[in-house]
């Protein structure tokens, strides 16, 4: 099994920066495209950004100049490096993997933190 831990949420101001982390965690398995989701209280759950296995990154237009999604290879781990954060930014993020195991993909899902942007 594969299990998608995140971290780096909080509380920041309006302008203020965060970094998401989230971690890869298992064996037996190489991972694919990772990305970034976010739904806020009462909404879908919405596309972030996206990066593949070559690093092509895609990002929302709401986010794009504003936030940088990265991924350490050798560490399993994908980032998200937001800044300028604004109000409309609170939501859940959520971290999202597909992953290759036995020759056939996976999606997996992390459980979610919270960042809340409020003066």
């Amino acid at each position: 099994q594969v299990q998608l831990v995140e971290s780096g949420g909080g509380l920041v101001q309006p302008g203020g920066s965060l970094r998401l982390s989230c971690v890869a965690n298992g064996s037996g398995f190489r991972l694919s495209a990772m990305g970034w989701y976010r739904q806020a209280p009462g909404k879908q759950r919405d596309l972030v950004a996206t990066i593949t296995i070559s690093s092509t990154t895609n990002y929302a237009d709401s986010v794009k100049d504003r936030f940088t999604i990265s991924r350490e290879y050798a560490e399993n781990t994908v980032y998200l490096q937001m800044n300028s954060l604004k109000p409309e930014d609170t939501a859940v993020y959520y971290c999202n993997a597909y992953v290759v195991r036995q020759g056939r993909y996976y999606n997996y899902w992390g459980q979610g933190t919270q960042v809340t942007v409020s003066s």
